[in-house]
């Protein structure tokens, strides 16, 4: 596949990948859809006349939003069709955009020119706690290595219901919260700024398409509900969420802020690089199960930056691989109670975390409750994150011909508000 505009082999966004945003650029201040192609955005309000084929010809109009939820509604067949079309128009055999200089220079803005926001009008956001090794981390911590996983973890997608409204798009800097918590047990709880400030490496899936109140998303047909998949930074205040979680689990602690990159990766470009799902034991209830892959080769990668500091260290190397349960199982799960989901819902798949230490996606387990510092290449130290940390995420599936990227998804710690 050749594309007439020039870019390097392993780049991130080649023609096999294509994924979509929402951005405005000088000039232009009413957000738009457009697709990620080299270092440029092709803008489909621009070239929205071009999909003429039968699924979207009739469907123009969705190019036009401020969102991607109307594109997110339509069907599979239509989604394929968008992405052959958009593959077609940028083909270096296909002279109706690189003849046309005109169309060309309306069309394509660079990306360093570009304000990206959120791809979707999310009405709600679920995030799962899918990782076996993180959550056999966390329960040897705070538990036992005997009892580290609940007995429910095995049997099912465990998960919360996040906040919508606190969902950011990456560059988005992320306050320190005040909360209660517990100095020591048996003592009163104390008002103040979070001293255990963590981040969590996640990745998330859009929910295309739509079920009626009642009626679940059957294992069979989940995957033609996922639109495609986003890097997230499920912020966390670990002190807060330690004494408030019992009995009905996650609230303050998570919903300071959750932070998402602003390329929104579509199935179709991952299809290439799926992978064997984790081996499940036991096997999983009916509703659960599917032998198809539903998973995905995709390397991550967690930096931290300190405050003016002008050398990042990278803390963590994981992939998406290791998650349990696939975001099929967490779709199928989510709504066999014939809950409904809409287009441009999210599905976080919770914190992912390997095998080694150096694969672990959060402080709490990097520096294992505190009591093993990570030193930067700085010189400084960290048990949890100080004040001006940055942190940046990144996401790459790597073939022999091409990578498939997901840019980056970072964010800021700004100190508390003084109360």
């Amino acid at each position: 596949m050749k594309c007439f505009l020039k870019y390097s082999k392993f780049c991130d966004f080649p023609i096999e990948n294509l994924p979509y945003g929402v951005f405005t650029s000088p000039g232009k201040p009413i957000p738009r859809i457009g697709v990620a192609i080299a270092d440029y955005i092709l803008d489909l309000n621009e070239v929205s006349h071009l999909f003429n084929g039968p699924e979207l010809k009739n469907y123009q109009h969705v190019f036009k939003e401020q969102t991607l939820n109307r594109l997110m509604g339509l069907t599979p067949k239509a989604w394929k069709e968008a992405r052959e079309t958009i593959q077609s128009i940028l083909s270096a055999a296909n002279p109706i955009l690189k003849n046309d200089e005109t169309l060309c220079s309306k069309a394509f803005t660079s990306q360093s020119e570009a304000t990206m926001h959120l791809p979707a009008h999310i009405g709600d956001y679920t995030d799962f706690y899918s990782s076996i090794h993180h959550a056999t981390n966390v329960g040897i911590m705070f538990r036992s290595k005997e009892n580290a996983l609940m007995p429910n973890w095995k049997h099912l997608p465990v998960a919360y219901h996040g906040r919508a409204s606190s969902i950011v798009i990456s560059g988005t800097p992320i306050r320190r919260p005040n909360g209660q918590t517990l100095v020591a047990d048996g003592t009163d709880p104390v008002f103040g700024p979070s001293k255990l400030m963590d981040f969590e490496l996640e990745m998330a899936f859009f929910v295309g398409g739509a079920n009626k109140l009642g009626e679940p998303i059957k294992i069979e047909k989940a995957e033609d509900h996922i639109f495609g998949f986003v890097l997230m930074n499920d912020w966390s205040a670990r002190d807060i969420q330690k004494w408030e979680y019992v009995p009905l689990g996650p609230f303050l602690a998570k919903n300071l802020g959750t932070t998402i990159s602003p390329w929104v990766v579509t199935t179709f470009a991952l299809e290439p690089f799926k992978t064997d799902n984790f081996p499940q034991d036991p096997q999983p209830l009916p509703y659960l199960r599917h032998s198809d892959k539903c998973n995905y080769d995709i390397n991550l990668q967690v930096d931290i930056t300190p405050k003016d500091g002008n050398v990042s260290t990278t803390i963590c190397r994981s992939n998406f691989k290791y998650l349990y349960w696939t975001p099929k199982q967490q779709l199928a799960h989510h709504t066999i109670t014939g809950c409904k989901m809409n287009p441009g819902d999210l599905l976080g798949s919770g914190t992912i975390s390997g095998e080694t230490s150096d694969s672990f996606g959060s402080m709490l387990e990097l520096a294992w409750k505190g009591t093993k510092p990570l030193t930067l290449l700085d010189g400084s130290q960290r048990k949890f994150l100080q004040d001006g940390d940055t942190i940046t995420m990144k996401a790459v599936c790597e073939g022999d011909e091409y990578n498939i990227g997901f840019g980056t998804c970072v964010g800021t710690l700004l100190p508390s508000i003084k109360l």
